[in-house]
């Protein structure tokens, strides 16, 4: 009897998780399905663009293709004029290791002057980018700017939180090594669902910073 209690329990606590998984990635998907595009003219003008960051490089020294699409849908809205300013979030937490710095790089090369480009080096995860955003930086609609499975946590958080978030899709990567990073996705957004829930702090905060 004790051996039947006991596969109850694992079958109970693995089907459990499973419909926690499956309602968190459907609850993300469907509270931000109708904020975010691939098409530029469906958005509207706000004053700022909060670019994601992702690294420059892979572990084995190639570009990530990731990066670049990122850079390239974000120099697509500052020229349309759908934004005036952009706020790359991403992770310092390393000396030698710094995404917005990076970004702001390939900006700068790309046009986009220095004096719109604001830096959040405590965007460690898209939780803390969205919440600093709105708690450091001040803004309370913005378009972020990612790939499509990134975009749609992030818009999530934001308005699961009553921030005005779009979400502009950079190209994805179609390559095997994108394979993981959707799976990572997956997981991510049980996460997501349930930082918001539990009104989670960012793991930093600080100084408010002006973005005129």
């Amino acid at each position: 009897m004790q051996k039947i209690r006991w596969k109850k329990v694992v079958l109970y606590s693995f089907l459990l998780g499973v419909f926690i998984v499956c309602w968190s990635n459907f609850s993300v998907y469907y509270e931000s399905k109708d904020f975010i595009s691939e098409d530029i003219s469906e958005l509207p003008p706000v004053k700022t663009g909060l670019l994601l960051g992702t690294s420059r490089n892979l572990r084995g020294g190639s570009e990530n293709a990731y990066f670049f699409h990122r850079i390239d849908a974000c120099v697509k809205l500052y020229e349309a004029g759908k934004i005036k300013n952009v706020l790359i979030s991403g992770d310092n937490g390393r000396k030698e290791y710094n995404e917005p710095e990076d970004m702001k790089q390939e900006l700068m090369a790309r046009g986009i002057p220095e004096a719109h480009i604001f830096l959040d080096y405590a965007g460690f995860d898209t939780y803390d980018s969205v919440l600093r955003a709105w708690k450091i930086f001040g803004q309370k609609s913005f378009i972020v700017i990612s790939q499509h499975f990134h975009n749609q946590r992030a818009v999530y958080i934001a308005r699961r939180f009553g921030l005005n978030a779009y979400g502009y899709d950079a190209t994805d990567v179609r390559k095997m090594y994108g394979v993981k990073t959707k799976l990572r996705e997956f997981f991510a957004c049980v996460k997501a669902y349930f930082e918001v829930k539990l009104n989670v702090e960012p793991t930093f905060l600080g100084e408010q910073i002006n973005i005129p």
